[in-house]
Protein backbone atom coordinates (compact mmCIF):
# COMPACT_ATOMS: atom_id res chain seq x y z
CA UNK A 1 0.00 0.00 0.00
CA UNK A 2 1.19 3.49 -0.89
CA UNK A 3 0.18 6.92 0.34
CA UNK A 4 -0.29 8.98 -2.84
CA UNK A 5 -1.89 12.07 -1.30
CA UNK A 6 -2.20 13.74 2.12
CA UNK A 7 -4.52 16.54 3.22
CA UNK A 8 -5.49 18.28 6.45
CA UNK A 9 -8.10 20.83 7.54
CA UNK A 10 -8.89 22.89 10.65
CA UNK A 11 -11.62 25.42 11.53
CA UNK A 12 -10.70 29.02 10.67
CA UNK A 13 -11.10 30.19 14.27
CA UNK A 14 -7.73 30.15 16.01
CA UNK A 15 -7.38 30.81 19.74
CA UNK A 16 -4.22 31.39 21.75
CA UNK A 17 -3.99 29.43 25.01
CA UNK A 18 -3.85 32.63 27.03
CA UNK A 19 -7.13 33.72 25.42
CA UNK A 20 -8.75 30.68 27.03
CA UNK A 21 -7.61 31.78 30.49
CA UNK A 22 -8.87 35.32 29.92
CA UNK A 23 -12.23 34.00 28.69
CA UNK A 24 -12.85 31.48 31.46
CA UNK A 25 -12.27 34.13 34.12
CA UNK A 26 -15.21 36.05 32.65
CA UNK A 27 -17.48 33.01 32.96
CA UNK A 28 -20.11 33.74 35.67
CA UNK A 29 -19.60 30.28 37.21
CA UNK A 30 -15.81 30.54 37.37
CA UNK A 31 -15.78 31.57 41.02
CA UNK A 32 -17.89 28.52 41.90
CA UNK A 33 -15.13 26.16 40.75
CA UNK A 34 -12.92 24.65 43.42
CA UNK A 35 -9.58 26.42 43.99
CA UNK A 36 -7.78 23.34 42.64
CA UNK A 37 -9.83 23.50 39.44
CA UNK A 38 -9.04 27.17 38.91
CA UNK A 39 -5.37 26.41 39.52
CA UNK A 40 -5.40 23.61 36.93
CA UNK A 41 -6.95 25.90 34.31
CA UNK A 42 -4.40 28.63 34.97
CA UNK A 43 -1.45 26.22 34.91
CA UNK A 44 -2.44 24.49 31.67
CA UNK A 45 -3.60 27.59 29.80
CA UNK A 46 -0.83 29.92 30.95
CA UNK A 47 2.08 27.58 31.54
CA UNK A 48 4.54 25.98 29.15
CA UNK A 49 2.65 22.85 28.10
CA UNK A 50 3.84 22.75 24.50
CA UNK A 51 0.71 24.40 23.05
CA UNK A 52 0.55 27.99 21.86
CA UNK A 53 -2.74 28.00 19.98
CA UNK A 54 -5.60 25.77 18.85
CA UNK A 55 -8.21 25.79 16.09
CA UNK A 56 -11.69 25.28 17.52
CA UNK A 57 -15.16 25.23 15.97
CA UNK A 58 -16.24 27.99 18.35
CA UNK A 59 -17.13 31.55 17.36
CA UNK A 60 -16.26 32.61 20.90
CA UNK A 61 -14.54 30.67 23.66
CA UNK A 62 -17.52 31.35 25.92
CA UNK A 63 -19.44 28.74 23.89
CA UNK A 64 -17.35 26.06 25.61
CA UNK A 65 -18.50 26.88 29.13
CA UNK A 66 -22.26 26.25 29.29
CA UNK A 67 -23.11 23.71 26.57
CA UNK A 68 -26.13 21.43 26.37
CA UNK A 69 -26.20 17.94 24.85
CA UNK A 70 -28.12 19.36 21.89
CA UNK A 71 -25.65 22.19 21.27
CA UNK A 72 -22.71 19.80 21.39
CA UNK A 73 -24.34 17.39 18.95
CA UNK A 74 -25.21 20.28 16.64
CA UNK A 75 -21.57 21.40 16.71
CA UNK A 76 -20.40 17.95 15.68
CA UNK A 77 -23.06 17.55 12.97
CA UNK A 78 -22.19 20.94 11.51
CA UNK A 79 -18.42 20.86 11.57
CA UNK A 80 -17.37 17.19 11.28
CA UNK A 81 -18.63 16.73 7.68
CA UNK A 82 -17.16 20.08 6.63
CA UNK A 83 -13.73 19.38 8.13
CA UNK A 84 -13.60 15.83 6.76
CA UNK A 85 -14.57 17.05 3.30
CA UNK A 86 -11.96 19.80 3.40
CA UNK A 87 -9.14 17.41 4.32
CA UNK A 88 -10.29 14.90 1.69
CA UNK A 89 -10.33 17.51 -1.07
CA UNK A 90 -6.78 18.51 -0.23
CA UNK A 91 -5.66 14.87 -0.21
CA UNK A 92 -7.31 14.25 -3.59
CA UNK A 93 -5.66 17.34 -5.06
CA UNK A 94 -2.30 16.30 -3.61
CA UNK A 95 -2.75 12.84 -5.17
CA UNK A 96 -3.86 14.21 -8.54
CA UNK A 97 -7.05 12.14 -8.27
CA UNK A 98 -10.70 12.83 -8.97
CA UNK A 99 -13.41 11.89 -6.43
CA UNK A 100 -14.97 9.35 -8.81
CA UNK A 101 -11.72 7.35 -8.77
CA UNK A 102 -12.25 6.39 -5.13
CA UNK A 103 -13.49 2.84 -4.63
CA UNK A 104 -13.81 3.10 -0.84
CA UNK A 105 -14.02 5.76 1.85
CA UNK A 106 -13.28 5.02 5.51
CA UNK A 107 -13.96 7.65 8.17
CA UNK A 108 -12.97 7.44 11.83
CA UNK A 109 -14.20 9.65 14.67
CA UNK A 110 -14.95 9.43 18.39
CA UNK A 111 -16.25 12.90 19.26
CA UNK A 112 -19.80 12.57 17.93
CA UNK A 113 -22.36 10.26 16.39
CA UNK A 114 -24.42 10.45 13.21
CA UNK A 115 -26.68 7.88 11.57
CA UNK A 116 -26.24 7.60 8.65
CA UNK A 117 -22.59 8.09 9.42
CA UNK A 118 -20.15 10.71 8.24
CA UNK A 119 -19.40 8.71 5.08
CA UNK A 120 -22.89 9.51 3.80
CA UNK A 121 -22.44 13.27 4.13
CA UNK A 122 -18.82 13.37 2.98
CA UNK A 123 -19.50 11.14 -0.04
CA UNK A 124 -22.28 13.49 -1.09
CA UNK A 125 -20.15 16.63 -0.67
CA UNK A 126 -17.18 15.16 -2.51
CA UNK A 127 -19.23 13.63 -5.29
CA UNK A 128 -18.03 10.06 -4.75
CA UNK A 129 -19.59 7.32 -6.87
CA UNK A 130 -22.90 5.86 -5.62
CA UNK A 131 -21.29 2.40 -5.48
CA UNK A 132 -18.38 3.52 -3.29
CA UNK A 133 -17.75 1.23 -0.32
CA UNK A 134 -18.38 3.47 2.69
CA UNK A 135 -17.29 2.42 6.18
CA UNK A 136 -17.66 4.39 9.42
CA UNK A 137 -15.36 3.48 12.33
CA UNK A 138 -16.01 4.82 15.84
CA UNK A 139 -14.73 4.48 19.39
CA UNK A 140 -10.98 4.16 18.81
CA UNK A 141 -9.96 7.55 20.18
CA UNK A 142 -6.69 9.28 19.33
CA UNK A 143 -5.19 6.15 17.77
CA UNK A 144 -7.93 5.63 15.17
CA UNK A 145 -5.89 6.61 12.11
CA UNK A 146 -3.81 3.45 12.31
CA UNK A 147 -6.63 0.86 12.25
CA UNK A 148 -8.34 3.02 9.62
CA UNK A 149 -5.26 2.80 7.40
CA UNK A 150 -4.90 -0.89 8.15
CA UNK A 151 -8.47 -1.43 6.92
CA UNK A 152 -7.59 0.43 3.73
CA UNK A 153 -4.57 -1.83 3.32
CA UNK A 154 -6.80 -4.91 3.62
CA UNK A 155 -9.19 -3.65 0.91
CA UNK A 156 -6.30 -2.96 -1.44
CA UNK A 157 -4.55 -6.27 -0.73
CA UNK A 158 -7.76 -8.21 -1.31
CA UNK A 159 -8.29 -6.55 -4.68
CA UNK A 160 -11.56 -5.01 -3.50
CA UNK A 161 -10.35 -1.49 -4.27
CA UNK A 162 -7.70 0.33 -6.29
CA UNK A 163 -8.07 3.65 -4.50
CA UNK A 164 -9.11 4.17 -0.88
CA UNK A 165 -9.85 7.48 0.82
CA UNK A 166 -8.88 7.30 4.52
CA UNK A 167 -10.20 10.12 6.75
CA UNK A 168 -10.04 10.92 10.46
CA UNK A 169 -12.01 13.85 11.85
CA UNK A 170 -12.55 15.05 15.40
CA UNK A 171 -14.59 17.94 16.73
CA UNK A 172 -13.15 17.75 20.23
CA UNK A 173 -14.96 20.97 21.13
CA UNK A 174 -18.17 18.92 20.83
CA UNK A 175 -17.06 17.29 24.10
CA UNK A 176 -15.94 20.46 25.91
CA UNK A 177 -17.43 21.74 29.14
CA UNK A 178 -16.09 22.92 32.48
CA UNK A 179 -16.54 21.33 35.90
CA UNK A 180 -14.34 20.21 38.79
CA UNK A 181 -13.14 16.96 37.19
CA UNK A 182 -9.38 17.36 36.47
CA UNK A 183 -9.60 15.15 33.37
CA UNK A 184 -12.40 17.26 31.94
CA UNK A 185 -10.53 20.48 32.67
CA UNK A 186 -7.24 19.32 31.15
CA UNK A 187 -9.02 17.91 28.10
CA UNK A 188 -10.70 21.25 27.45
CA UNK A 189 -7.27 22.91 27.58
CA UNK A 190 -5.41 20.45 25.32
CA UNK A 191 -7.67 19.12 22.59
CA UNK A 192 -8.59 20.80 19.32
CA UNK A 193 -10.62 20.32 16.14
CA UNK A 194 -9.44 19.13 12.74
CA UNK A 195 -9.35 16.44 10.08
CA UNK A 196 -6.72 14.50 8.17
CA UNK A 197 -7.01 12.39 5.04
CA UNK A 198 -4.91 10.17 2.81
CA UNK A 199 -5.44 8.65 -0.62
CA UNK A 200 -4.18 5.06 -0.59
CA UNK A 201 -3.30 2.97 -3.64
CA UNK A 202 -1.58 -0.24 -4.71
CA UNK A 203 1.01 1.66 -6.73
CA UNK A 204 2.96 4.84 -5.96
CA UNK A 205 2.21 8.08 -7.75
CA UNK A 206 4.65 8.76 -10.56
CA UNK A 207 6.93 11.70 -9.94
CA UNK A 208 6.18 12.07 -6.22
CA UNK A 209 7.89 10.88 -3.07
CA UNK A 210 7.15 7.20 -2.44
CA UNK A 211 5.53 6.38 0.91
CA UNK A 212 4.91 2.65 1.29
CA UNK A 213 3.18 0.97 4.23
CA UNK A 214 5.47 -1.98 4.97
CA UNK A 215 4.58 -3.43 8.37
CA UNK A 216 2.02 -2.77 11.09
CA UNK A 217 1.22 -4.00 14.60
CA UNK A 218 -1.18 -3.13 17.42
CA UNK A 219 -1.52 -3.80 21.12
CA UNK A 220 -4.71 -3.64 23.19
CA UNK A 221 -4.11 -3.40 26.94
CA UNK A 222 -7.56 -3.70 28.49
CA UNK A 223 -6.17 -3.54 32.03
CA UNK A 224 -5.51 0.18 31.33
CA UNK A 225 -8.95 0.83 29.81
CA UNK A 226 -9.95 3.38 32.43
CA UNK A 227 -6.74 5.34 31.98
CA UNK A 228 -8.02 7.02 28.81
CA UNK A 229 -11.57 6.78 27.50
CA UNK A 230 -14.90 8.53 27.10
CA UNK A 231 -17.84 8.05 29.43
CA UNK A 232 -21.31 9.59 29.29
CA UNK A 233 -22.85 11.83 31.91
CA UNK A 234 -25.91 14.05 31.67
CA UNK A 235 -26.14 13.31 27.96
CA UNK A 236 -22.61 14.52 27.21
CA UNK A 237 -19.29 12.85 26.44
CA UNK A 238 -16.92 13.09 29.39
CA UNK A 239 -13.24 12.45 28.77
CA UNK A 240 -11.52 10.30 31.38
CA UNK A 241 -7.86 11.30 31.34
CA UNK A 242 -5.80 10.00 34.25
CA UNK A 243 -2.39 11.45 35.24
CA UNK A 244 -0.56 8.23 34.36
CA UNK A 245 -1.42 8.49 30.62
CA UNK A 246 2.09 9.67 29.58
CA UNK A 247 3.78 6.85 31.48
CA UNK A 248 1.37 4.19 30.19
CA UNK A 249 1.57 5.49 26.62
CA UNK A 250 5.35 5.62 26.67
CA UNK A 251 5.77 2.12 28.09
CA UNK A 252 3.31 0.48 25.69
CA UNK A 253 4.61 2.40 22.67
CA UNK A 254 8.20 1.50 23.55
CA UNK A 255 7.38 -2.18 23.87
CA UNK A 256 5.37 -2.21 20.62
CA UNK A 257 8.24 -0.53 18.80
CA UNK A 258 10.85 -3.03 20.01
CA UNK A 259 8.63 -6.01 19.22
CA UNK A 260 7.79 -4.63 15.78
CA UNK A 261 11.43 -4.13 14.83
CA UNK A 262 12.18 -7.72 15.83
CA UNK A 263 9.20 -9.10 13.93
CA UNK A 264 10.03 -7.09 10.81
CA UNK A 265 13.74 -7.92 10.98
CA UNK A 266 14.70 -4.24 11.14
CA UNK A 267 17.61 -2.69 13.05
CA UNK A 268 16.77 0.43 15.03
CA UNK A 269 19.55 2.32 13.22
CA UNK A 270 17.55 1.96 10.01
CA UNK A 271 14.78 4.27 11.31
CA UNK A 272 15.31 7.72 9.82
CA UNK A 273 11.98 9.41 10.59
CA UNK A 274 9.44 9.50 13.41
CA UNK A 275 5.71 10.16 12.91
CA UNK A 276 4.35 10.22 16.45
CA UNK A 277 0.96 11.17 17.82
CA UNK A 278 1.47 14.26 19.96
CA UNK A 279 -0.78 13.52 22.96
CA UNK A 280 0.71 16.39 24.94
CA UNK A 281 4.07 17.72 26.08
CA UNK A 282 4.42 15.09 28.80
CA UNK A 283 3.47 12.33 26.36
CA UNK A 284 6.14 13.46 23.89
CA UNK A 285 8.70 13.50 26.70
CA UNK A 286 7.66 9.98 27.72
CA UNK A 287 8.02 8.80 24.11
CA UNK A 288 11.48 10.35 23.92
CA UNK A 289 12.51 8.52 27.09
CA UNK A 290 11.08 5.11 26.21
CA UNK A 291 12.13 5.10 22.54
CA UNK A 292 15.43 6.92 23.05
CA UNK A 293 14.48 9.86 20.82
CA UNK A 294 15.94 13.34 20.62
CA UNK A 295 14.04 16.62 20.43
CA UNK A 296 15.07 16.72 16.76
CA UNK A 297 13.46 13.32 16.15
CA UNK A 298 10.08 14.51 17.46
CA UNK A 299 10.25 18.07 16.11
CA UNK A 300 7.31 17.58 13.75
CA UNK A 301 5.09 16.16 16.49
CA UNK A 302 6.14 19.01 18.76
CA UNK A 303 5.43 21.66 16.13
CA UNK A 304 1.99 20.21 15.39
CA UNK A 305 1.21 20.21 19.11
CA UNK A 306 2.45 23.79 19.45
CA UNK A 307 0.44 25.13 16.52
CA UNK A 308 -2.72 23.02 16.73
CA UNK A 309 -2.94 21.30 20.14
CA UNK A 310 -3.94 17.64 20.40
CA UNK A 311 -6.23 17.04 17.41
CA UNK A 312 -6.82 13.43 18.45
CA UNK A 313 -7.04 10.87 15.62
CA UNK A 314 -6.10 13.18 12.68
CA UNK A 315 -2.81 14.15 14.36
CA UNK A 316 -0.56 11.63 12.61
CA UNK A 317 -1.78 12.92 9.22
CA UNK A 318 -0.64 16.41 10.24
CA UNK A 319 2.75 15.09 11.41
CA UNK A 320 3.26 12.95 8.29
CA UNK A 321 2.35 15.85 6.01
CA UNK A 322 4.85 18.08 7.78
CA UNK A 323 7.63 15.48 7.68
CA UNK A 324 7.13 14.83 3.96
CA UNK A 325 7.50 18.54 3.28
CA UNK A 326 10.71 18.72 5.29
CA UNK A 327 14.20 17.35 4.86
CA UNK A 328 13.58 14.11 6.75
CA UNK A 329 15.91 11.50 5.20
CA UNK A 330 14.53 8.71 3.04
CA UNK A 331 14.42 5.27 4.56
CA UNK A 332 12.21 3.59 7.14
CA UNK A 333 9.95 5.85 9.21
CA UNK A 334 8.10 4.73 12.34
CA UNK A 335 4.50 5.94 12.65
CA UNK A 336 2.77 5.43 15.97
CA UNK A 337 -0.43 6.50 17.73
CA UNK A 338 -2.27 5.46 20.86
CA UNK A 339 -5.78 5.93 22.15
CA UNK A 340 -8.72 4.77 24.20
CA UNK A 341 -8.76 1.18 25.19
CA UNK A 342 -5.82 1.39 26.07
CA UNK A 343 -4.63 0.78 22.51
CA UNK A 344 -1.35 1.46 20.75
CA UNK A 345 -0.56 1.09 17.05
CA UNK A 346 2.58 1.32 14.96
CA UNK A 347 3.64 1.01 11.33
CA UNK A 348 6.87 1.02 9.34
CA UNK A 349 6.75 3.29 6.31
CA UNK A 350 9.41 3.09 3.60
CA UNK A 351 9.96 6.53 2.16
CA UNK A 352 11.96 7.19 -0.98
CA UNK A 353 12.37 9.41 -3.99
CA UNK A 354 10.53 8.73 -7.27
Amino acid sequence: MFFIGIGTAVPPQRHAQRDGWDAVQQWPKFSALKPRSRAILKKVLCGDNGIERRHLALDTLAEAFDPTPDSLQARFATHAPALATGAARRALKNAGCQPEEMDAVIISTCTGYLCPGLTSYVSERLGLRPDVFALDLVGQGCGAAMPNLRTGEALLAAGRAKRVLSICVEVCSAAFFIDDDPGVLISACLFADGAGAAVLACEPRAGSRRVEWKYTASRLVTAERDTLRFSHQNGMLRNILLPQVPQVAGEIAGKLFSESLAAAGVDRKQITGWIMHTGGRDVILAMQKELGLSAEDVRHSSSVLREFGNISSPTVFFVLERALNDAVPDGLWWMSAFGAGFSCHGALLEVGRP
